[in-house]
C-alpha cells in the first residue's frame, strides 16, 4: 500500500516539475534551441556570425508580423515565430549593432500604413478581405533601405541567407563592380517591336547578382575594362575579336580576376542557320584561346562529358512508347564530385551540368591546375556529332564505354602567366592604315600569380538547370533545385577576398539520392536492354524469314502457304510472345525490386525507430518495478 501510494506521489511530483520546467524555459529560455538537423541549418553558421561581427554602424530591422491575424493561419503562425527567433539571435550575436523592431500591423492601424510604405505585401486571408503581414525591412544610417516583402515559409531553407546577405549589404553599401561579357542574352534586351515583349528575359543567376554587386554590361565589339572592375565574368566567348581578347589578356595580367564559362557545345546558344548552307551546322561552342594556352589549360574539342553514374533521367518517345533512361549528356553532380578543400565548393551539395566540355591541364604548363568539379569513375567521352545526330537516349547509352577515369568540368587557375599577345595590341583593318600608336599600358608577364576560374559548360547557368518559380499571391518567387548559382557567386565572393557568404548558401541539400535504388534500377534496366536487343533481333530475323517465305511463294505462283511454311512461322510467333513475356517479367521484377527496398526505408523511418524506443521504455519500466518490489 505505501509502495503504491509513494509511487503515485512520484508521478505528481514528476508530472508538475515536467509541466513547471516546460513554463519556465518557455519563458525565459526562448533563443535556446537544440539543433538535431544535418548540417546544422537551424544555427547561425560561422560565416553570419563573422558578417556580424564587422558591422561598423547600427543596423535597424522592422519585422512586421500579423501574430494575431495569423492564428488560422498555422503556417505562416509557426513560419513567424522562426523568424523571430532567427532575429532574436541576430541582435545577440551582433553586439548591439542590430536594433530589432517587432510591429504587429493590425488593420487600418498606422503600423500597417508603415508596413505598406516600406513595401511590405499583404497576405490574404479570407475572402471577406481579412489580411496579414510576415515581412521586413533593413535600414542603415544613410537611409539605404532593403525590403523583404514576404517571408515565404517555401523559402525557410535560405531564411539565414536572406537574411545575412541584407545585413551584409547595409553594413557594405558600396557595391562592388562586376563586369559582365556574355556571347548569350543573358540579360533583358530591348523590347522587341513586332511583340512588345523584350527578346531575351534576364536569366535567374543575372537577377541574383544584382542583388549583391554592381553589374557592369561590357560590350563585346569594346570591353572597356578599366580598373573598377572588380571581377570579370565571361560567358561562351564565342567569335569574340583579338582585341576584345588582348583586353581580357591584359586584364588578367594586371591583376584582375575573372570567371570564365566555355562550352563545347552551348544549348541555349540558337543561332540562325546560314541561308546559303542549311546543313550546316551552326557553330555553338566557344573557347578562349590563345589565352588558355598561356594559361596552361585546354579544353577538348567536340567532346562531351559523360559518366553513367551521374547521367539525368529523361523521358523520351520510343518505338515501343514513352520511356525513361539515363541522358548521359546531362549531369547531376553530387558532393563525391566537389573539391572539398576549395572554398567555392566545399559547402555545395548538387550541381546539374549540360553538355559540358572537359578541361586538361597543358602539357609543361607552368600554372597550378586544381580541379573543381569532377565527374565519377565511370565517365567517359561522347562526340558532339552524336549528341546532335542520334536522338534516341537509349542509343546513346548502349554504345556508351567509360573510359575508367574521371573528367574535370570546371578548374582553379593560378601562377605567373605570359601574355598571349607578345606583340602588343592586335590591330584592326581600319587601324592598320592609320599608323596607330602603341599601347601604353602593356604588360608582358603578370607581376603576381594569376587567380581565374574556368567552367566548360555554361548552360549550368541556364534557368532550367537550377531553378523552378512558384507563383505565391501573384509574384513568381524562384527555388533553387540545385547549387548552380551558388557556384558562381561563390567564385566571386572568394576571388574578392569574402569567404563568409559562402557558407550560408549551401546549407540545405536539395537532393539526396537514393544509391541503392538506383543501382537496382539501373541494374535491371541493363538487363531489360539486353533482352529488348534480343528481342528486336528475333523480330528482325523473323521479319527476314517472312519476306524469303513471300518470295518462295510468289515465285511459286501460289497464294497459299505450305504446312511447313506454317509451322515455322507459327514457331516463330511462339517465340516472339515468349520473349515479350520475358520481357515483361523484367520490368515487373524491376517495380518489384524499388517497391520492397521502398516497404523496407519505409518501415525503418516509421515502425522501428518507434517499437525501439517503446521496447527501451517498458525495459526500464519493468526494470523500476521490479526494483521497488525488491525494496
Amino acid at each position: 500500500m505505501n509502495n503504491k501510494f509513494l509511487t503515485g506521489t512520484g508521478l505528481v511530483v514528476a508530472l508538475v516539475l515536467f509541466l513547471g520546467i516546460n513554463i519556465i524555459a518557455n519563458n525565459t529560455l526562448t533563443s535556446q534551441r537544440l539543433d538535431v538537423t544535418e548540417g546544422s541549418l537551424h544555427t547561425l553558421s560561422e560565416g553570419t556570425r563573422n558578417i556580424l561581427n564587422a558591422i561598423d554602424e547600427p543596423i535597424t530591422i522592422r519585422y512586421y508580423f500579423s501574430a494575431k491575424q495569423f492564428t488560422e493561419a498555422p503556417e505562416f503562425a509557426t513560419h513567424g515565430k522562426r523568424v523571430r527567433d532567427l532575429l532574436d539571435e541576430y541582435v545577440a550575436a551582433s553586439r548591439g549593432k542590430i536594433n530589432l523592431l517587432v510591429i504587429d500591423p493590425e488593420p487600418f492601424s498606422e503600423a500597417e500604413d508603415q508596413a505598406t510604405g516600406f513595401g511590405i505585401q499583404a497576405i490574404p486571408l479570407s475572402a471577406s478581405g481579412e489580411r496579414a503581414y510576415l515581412g521586413l525591412v533593413g535600414t542603415n544610417t544613410i537611409d539605404d533601405e532593403i525590403p523583404m516583402p514576404i517571408l515565404s515559409p517555401e523559402r525557410e531553407g535560405a531564411l539565414e541567407y536572406d537574411l545575412t546577405k541584407m545585413v551584409y549589404t547595409l553594413s557594405n553599401p558600396t557595391k562592388r563592380v562586376i563586369g559582365l561579357l556574355s556571347g548569350l542574352p543573358v540579360v533583358t534586351t530591348q523590347q522587341n517591336p513586332m511583340t512588345g515583349r523584350p527578346s531575351s528575359q534576364e536569366w535567374a543567376v543575372i537577377t541574383l547578382l544584382r542583388e549583391v554587386y554592381d553589374i557592369r554590361e561590357l560590350d563585346e565589339a569594346n570591353p572597356n575594362l578599366t580598373d573598377d572592375i572588380d571581377t570579370l565574368v565571361i560567358i561562351h566567348p564565342k567569335d569574340f575579336s583579338d582585341q576584345t581578347l588582348y583586353a581580357i589578356d591584359q586584364f588578367v595580367i594586371k591583376g584582375g580576376r575573372a570567371i570564365v564559362f566555355v562550352d563545347p557545345f552551348a544549348e541555349t546558344d540558337r543561332p540562325e542557320r546560314d541561308p546559303n548552307a542549311p546543313q550546316t551546322m551552326p557553330v555553338v561552342n566557344s573557347s578562349l584561346e590563345p589565352i588558355f594556352a598561356k594559361w596552361g589549360v585546354a579544353m577538348e574539342p567536340n567532346k562531351i562529358a559523360a559518366d553513367i553514374d551521374l547521367a539525368v533521367r529523361v523521358q523520351f518517345q520510343s518505338a515501343t512508347g514513352p520511356n525513361e533512361v539515363e541522358y548521359l549528356p546531362w549531369l547531376q553532380l553530387t558532393a563525391e564530385n566537389f573539391n572539398r578543400d576549395d572554398f567555392i565548393t566545399t559547402e555545395l551539395n548538387s550541381v546539374n551540368v549540360g553538355t559540358a566540355g572537359s578541361l586538361t591541364q597543358v602539357e609543361g604548363a607552368t600554372t597550378n591546375f586544381t580541379p573543381l568539379l569532377n565527374t565519377g569513375p565511370n565517365s567517359g567521352m561522347l562526340e558532339r556529332d552524336a549528341i546532335v545526330f542520334v536522338r534516341d537516349p537509349a542509343a546513346l547509352l548502349e554504345n556508351f564505354e567509360p573510359s575508367g577515369g574521371s573528367v574535370t568540368i570546371a578548374a582553379r587557375i593560378s601562377g605567373v602567366v605570359e601574355t598571349a599577345y607578345p606583340d602588343g595590341k592586335p590591330l584592326d583593318e581600319l587601324a592598320e592604315k592609320i599608323d596607330p600608336e602603341p599601347d601604353a599600358g602593356f604588360t608582358a608577364k603578370s607581376a603576381a600569380p594569376i587567380n581565374v576560374i574556368v567552367v566548360a559548360d555554361t548552360d549550368i547557368l541556364s534557368d532550367r538547370f537550377w531553378v523552378r518559380f512558384q507563383s505565391f499571391l501573384g509574384r513568381q518567387i524562384p527555388q533553387a533545385i540545385a547549387n548552380n548559382a551558388d557556384l558562381l557567386i561563390n567564385g566571386i565572393d572568394n576571388l574578392g577576398g569574402n569567404d563568409d557568404l559562402i557558407s550560408l548558401r549551401s546549407r540545405g541539400e536539395y537532393s539526396r539520392p537514393f544509391g541503392v535504388v538506383q543501382q537496382i534500377r539501373r541494374d535491371a534496366e541493363a538487363q531489360f536492354r539486353d533482352q529488348e536487343r534480343a528481342l528486336q533481333a528475333k523480330l528482325e530475323e523473323t521479319e527476314t524469314k517472312m519476306q524469303e517465305l513471300q518470295q518462295q511463294r510468289d515465285e511459286g505462283g501460289s497464294y497459299l502457304l505450305s504446312p511447313e511454311q506454317r509451322v515455322e512461322i507459327e514457331s516463330f510467333r511462339t517465340e516472339q510472345l515468349k520473349t515479350r513475356k520475358e520481357l515483361r517479367a523484367v520490368q515487373h521484377n524491376l517495380q518489384r525490386n524499388i517497391e520492397k527496398l521502398g516497404t523496407t526505408l519505409k518501415f525503418i523511418n516509421v515502425g522501428l525507430v518507434p517499437m525501439l524506443i517503446s521496447i527501451f521504455a517498458i525495459g526500464i519500466s519493468v526494470y523500476r518495478s521490479r526494483h521497488q518490489n525488491s525494496n
